[in-house]
């Protein structure tokens, strides 16, 4: 993969662990003949181990690994820098960062020295009932996920989960949704861009899963967001490579533009409307997009079409 210039993340799921053979309560608790050989107290006392209260939130069904046990982190430590190391990971993905205290995080990433972690803190977005729809004001949801970053002191980017859920909500002629109360994006990306790690779907949302799936027929206005907005955007591994080559050449496109017109994380945003239909926005001084079925364009002969589709467009000088 070093050959191809393509950097390999690991997926890094520490917190929770089937054991190998039964322990404490008659459960599998014990990782005897493994590599990492714990007994019970390695597991969560609150999800049938010998150890500690756990640090965040449990992951039911399953033992949960206690982050607080010396031998515990020392093993994972040693485990992070074999992969590093030997294999050659060069990233680190931390899973269900919400199982354990983003102090363990920021530990371990010293310890081992990715050249970039990303923690999946998923946390429910807020919704009133008894409706149950999406509010327009997602601040305490975002400020979870900046608290989260803070506690790794700023060396893990976090998954942008806020901005997803917002923006599969306002891609159904909901794009006033894409403006918050200052005037900047409503996700994470919007204050703190260079940690945000935007995303329109993933193993667990969409694909096979579908826990909370993007709208499949506004797929393309949701990368014409992310690939021209602040934040480290992703692109999907189904929709790249099994969604057809139509979806494939609009996404390849819209990150041409993106490295051609040097957009970045930390790149400037000026937000020109937020509508019922349409969404519109500067970015870097030198992009501008919409999504939405509503008519718009920028005002200006320095614009030029660079590329559009199904109710998305993108210019740039």
């Amino acid at each position: 993969m070093r050959n191809k210039n393509v950097r390999a993340m690991a997926d890094i799921v520490i917190n929770h662990r089937m054991g190998s053979s039964q322990g404490f309560g008659g459960l599998y608790n014990r990782y005897d003949g493994l590599p990492l050989a714990w007994d019970e107290r390695a597991v969560t006392c609150c999800t049938g181990g010998l150890g500690n209260w756990s640090t965040g939130d449990n992951f039911h069904g399953v033992p949960n690994v206690d982050h607080t046990q010396d031998f515990v982190r020392k093993d994972i430590k040693d485990w992070l820098r074999w992969l590093r190391k030997s294999v050659g990971f060069q990233d680190f993905r931390f899973d269900f960062a919400k199982g354990y205290a983003a102090k363990f995080v920021k530990e371990y990433i010293e310890a081992s020295a990715p050249m970039f972690a990303v923690g999946e803190y998923w946390d429910s977005c807020n919704y009133t009932p008894p409706s149950y729809h999406l509010d327009k004001n997602q601040d305490s949801h975002r400020q979870r996920i900046i608290n989260w970053i803070d506690g790794t002191s700023g060396i893990s980017a976090a998954f942008d989960f806020t901005t997803k859920g917002i923006l599969q909500e306002a891609v159904k002629g909901q794009c006033w949704r894409l403006r918050d109360h200052q005037g900047k994006p409503p996700g994470v990306l919007g204050w703190w861009p260079s940690r945000a790690v935007t995303f329109i779907e993933n193993h667990d949302t969409g694909s096979t899963q579908g826990h909370w799936p993007f709208p499949c027929d506004h797929i393309m206005e949701g990368y014409a967001y992310i690939l021209t907005h602040p934040g480290i955007p992703t692109v999907f591994y189904d929709h790249f490579f099994d969604w057809g080559s139509s979806i494939q050449n609009e996404i390849i496109k819209l990150m041409t533009i993106r490295r051609t017109q040097d957009l970045h994380s930390r790149s400037s945003i000026d937000i020109l409307e937020a509508s019922s239909t349409v969404y519109a926005a500067i970015i870097g001084r030198k992009v501008c997009m919409k999504i939405g079925d509503g008519a718009w364009c920028p005002n200006g002969r320095e614009w030029q079409l660079a590329t559009c589709g199904h109710r998305y467009a993108v210019w740039h000088k």
